[in-house]
């Protein structure tokens, strides 16, 4: 291989150079239909061999030292917004409230991230590729994070950010996105029929798009959060990686981060990985086994992972099968139950959907599913402060008391 990295088509195998394809694979693209999802989703592929040969050493130590630009599709001189993306921090934990817990686990707090959400890393790659291409104008179609994150991420680059959101989108999502800057789109509807807009627009305008998937970047931006796992674990792998799931493209990401370290030699295995879904938005755990794909409109209190039609269902059941990963259902009580557990147990408030993943390992530890002296890691997707409305029934607010000490002591009665 000769060049940096080549694409390959997740559906029909097909291999193109970079400046043959921007987005689907032209073969798959022709056949899909907007009551299913699109085939043809990309995957990068790096020159593996020419690494280790040009890198003699300790290998994983230079992939830190240069950012992992040798596996990322972008240059040290246009990769990176002045913000700090990624790198973000890793809580271990042995204890939580009364529960007598006989392993460990790890919150990867990605709530941390410039716009408070996992969406950044996605968003600083494709930034940063439309920079090095001299693009202004880059477009997506979110449910209020990935918008968001486009948002900030734009205005520290100069760029333009046109954004489509369900209007039904949390205000504080929303909010963000205005007061970054960019030009936000509101739509009647759900986020696949913004998602659907924006494609259509991008095709008529020429606007360089963003969204999840259909972005081959997407999925590489998020892998960095794997090898950042690896390095901070001391380059051990965890048992169990718990990741909550809409799209199907952080979870994608995640695996596609092991995949790379595993074809460069660095680890000799893949850890399971568990896709958590909302009962009410669970359409790639509902698909799995299913020949052809059924959809049930998306309900669920976590709107982060609120989709009917996943965008990246076919890569994300490709690994799951071939890396033999898990999943688990969770519904709106649990999520909400333990978005208020993992708050008062760590002091981290995750919004609902990232708040799932913790959903989905604590649904383990009550079917007895996790081993003893196993390691865990969670997957924090964003702050809790995106989406206060969806909180409110776990944090209700008491009714004032008078100033005076008689009130204060029936107060603390109650």
């Amino acid at each position: 291989m000769k060049n940096k990295y080549i694409f390959e088509c997740t559906n029909c195998g097909s291999k193109y150079l970079p400046e043959e394809v921007t987005y689907l694979c032209p073969n798959c693209e022709k056949g899909n239909t907007t009551d299913n999802p699109p085939r043809g989703v990309l995957r990068t592929i790096y020159n593996y061999e020419r690494i280790k040969t040009l890198y003699k050493g300790d290998l994983f130590s230079i992939l830190v030292k240069n950012q992992y630009l040798e596996l990322l599709p972008v240059s040290m001189e246009h990769f990176g917004s002045p913000l700090n993306v990624g790198n973000t921090p890793l809580y271990k934990y042995s204890k939580l409230d009364n529960l007598d817990l006989d392993f460990d686990f790890y919150v990867k707090d990605d709530s941390q991230n410039p716009t408070f959400s996992f969406k950044d890393r996605a968003s600083n790659l494709v930034s940063a590729y439309a920079k090095a291409n001299s693009i202004k104008t880059i477009v997506t179609a979110s449910t209020g994070n990935a918008g968001s994150s486009l948002a900030g991420i734009c205005a520290s680059q100069g760029q333009r950010a046109i954004v489509f959101v369900p209007a039904s989108a949390p205000q504080a999502k929303l909010t963000q996105i205005v007061m970054y800057g960019a030009t936000i789109i509101p739509v009647n509807g759900t986020y696949d029929d913004a998602f659907d807009l924006c494609v259509e627009a991008t095709k008529k305008f020429g606007w360089y798009n963003r969204n999840t998937a259909y972005n081959p970047f997407t999925i590489e931006g998020k892998k960095i959060v794997s090898f950042e796992l690896f390095d901070q674990m001391q380059r051990t792998l965890p048992d169990r990686i718990f990741v909550p799931v809409g799209d199907g493209v952080i979870i994608s990401g995640i695996y596609k981060g092991f995949e790379d370290l595993f074809s460069l030699g660095l680890i000799d295995k893949i850890p399971t990985i568990v896709a958590v879904q909302a009962e009410g938005s669970s359409n790639i755990v509902n698909n799995l086994g299913n020949k052809g794909f059924v959809f049930k409109q998306a309900t669920t209190v976590a709107d982060s992972i609120a989709v009917n039609l996943p965008r990246n269902f076919y890569m994300t059941r490709m690994l799951l099968k071939k890396y033999l990963g898990e999943t688990v259902k969770v519904s709106d009580n649990e999520i909400l139950s333990a978005s208020k557990k993992l708050s008062s147990s760590t002091g981290l408030f995750a919004e609902p959907a990232a708040a799932s993943a913790f959903a989905g390992m604590l649904k383990y530890f009550a079917e007895n599913r996790i081993n003893s002296n196993s390691k865990n890691v969670i997957i924090l997707t964003g702050s809790g402060l995106k989406d206060l409305k969806s909180l409110s029934d776990v944090a209700a607010i008491p009714e004032p008391i008078e100033p005076n000490l008689n009130d204060l002591k029936r107060f603390l009665k109650k």
